[in-house]
């Protein structure tokens, strides 16, 4: 009786061959960050309909006679998400039901608006991050940003276009200072960053809310902590509906700072710094002086966030200027993975889920909540990467693809 002869498997090295490099670059593709965030947001948006249809009251009614009839409650299940979720398209993206092209545009424009601060703030949390830093204090720098800007947009007289840029620049330098601090107390004394801007943005706060009473920030003839409007030749020129050229702005500050790290030595020993702050001591880099200008160049940042609120939508101060931005900022920075364009396009999301909320709330009635929801989601899946490979079955990264390029690009040499 003979042997059964066992099926012969190719060693790894023959199967990586077989497969070449084309199956290489696509697995390595897959493995990539990009493909990582846009599985997060997929998962985050598939739980957000989840909680939509079991809110809804219809799915309620017909999931009691369910195993009668299942179609009644799919089409319940369907009607609600996609109503919902088309609800939120139609606020932030596009909307067909508008009487003329400006109302069908308008949700793009009013998703820039809110996404202009967004971007800024999650630029000024990004470059914190690739020095190895954790800025939480976007709040704090905010305020300062916008508190400076508009204290000049309503008690300075300048002529019109000068006046928009000098405000403009005291809000980047109101921020820039009070983030400064931070790196000062850090390079000098060592303190942990995240316990000095968290403090700072309490004292950043309460100081503003006293300002707010005092004739320094007060509107004369009111007890309501609220400032003089900002005049009209501060504030930045509209562009389509409430669109303004602070969005430009904010553009032209993506491209610095992708410039910064892609093309400058600052922005190079900014990263040295935060790889490695003793290696980068032992290379002659003065981290103390890094920590200070790269807080000082998030806290600037923060500033145009600041100035985009007071200078372009908003125009008065008041106790609520900052809202939320600066801890979703953070949100930004870590679906942006750090990298300008990357926040850019996160930022860009967030401002679409925050203009279609309100749209899905009002003609859908799915709480603006949901919308909290699905970005908190988002940050739970960016937390914890192998989840979401494991769900999505996408290869973790340093896989075989990366040893295969490596074997062609040295053939290849």
């Amino acid at each position: 009786m003979s042997a059964v002869t066992p099926p012969v498997v190719p060693p790894v090295e023959e199967r990586d061959r077989r497969d070449g490099k084309a199956g290489a670059v696509v697995r390595e593709i897959m493995s990539g960050s990009v493909v990582l965030s846009i599985a997060a947001i997929l998962l985050s948006f598939v739980i957000g309909g989840i909680l939509i249809a079991a809110s809804d009251e219809d799915v309620q009614e017909t999931a009691g006679y369910f195993f009668a009839r299942p179609g009644d409650m799919l089409g319940a299940i369907l009607d609600a998400v996609g109503g919902a979720y088309g609800a939120l398209l139609r606020g932030a993206v596009f909307n067909p039901r508008g009487d003329s092209l400006g109302e069908m545009l308008g949700p793009i424009s009013e998703t820039l608006v809110y996404a202009t601060p967004l971007v800024a703030a999650g630029l000024g949390v990004a470059v914190a991050f690739r020095a190895g830093l954790f800025n939480i204090g976007g709040t704090g720098q905010i305020v300062a940003g916008a508190a400076a800007a508009g204290w000049v947009g309503f008690a300075v007289d300048l002529p019109p276009v000068l006046h928009v840029i000098v405000a403009l620049v005291a809000g980047i330098l109101g921020a820039a200072v009070w983030a400064g601090i931070v790196g000062i107390l850090k390079a000098r004394t060592g303190a942990h960053e995240v316990i000095l801007t968290i403090m700072l943005n309490y004292i950043a706060l309460r100081l503003f809310d006293y300002l707010l009473t005092t004739p320094v920030l007060q509107q004369p003839g009111t007890v309501n902590p609220i400032s003089p409007p900002v005049s009209g030749d501060a504030m930045f020129p509209s562009m389509v509906g409430r669109l303004h050229w602070g969005f430009v702005v904010m553009l032209l500050a993506v491209v610095a700072i992708w410039w910064l790290f892609a093309k400058s030595n600052l922005g190079f020993k900014i990263r040295a710094v935060g790889l490695s702050p003793s290696a980068a001591r032992t290379a002659g880099i003065n981290v103390g002086i890094i920590y200070v200008v790269t807080f000082a160049i998030a806290g600037g940042l923060m500033g145009i966030a600041g100035s985009a609120q007071i200078l372009g939508t908003e125009r008065t101060l008041t106790g609520g200027i900052a809202g939320s931005i600066g801890f979703d900022a953070i949100t930004v920075a870590l679906l942006g993975r750090s990298k300008p364009f990357g926040v850019l396009a996160a930022g860009i999301l967030f401002g679409a889920l925050r203009a279609g909320s309100r749209t899905m709330q009002a003609s859908e009635g799915v709480p603006v909540d949901i919308v909290l929801v699905v970005q908190s989601f988002i940050v739970l899946f960016l937390a914890a990467p192998p989840l979401v490979r494991a769900i999505f079955r996408l290869p973790a990264p340093g896989s075989r693809a990366t040893a295969i390029l490596s074997r062609s690009k040295g053939a290849k040499a």
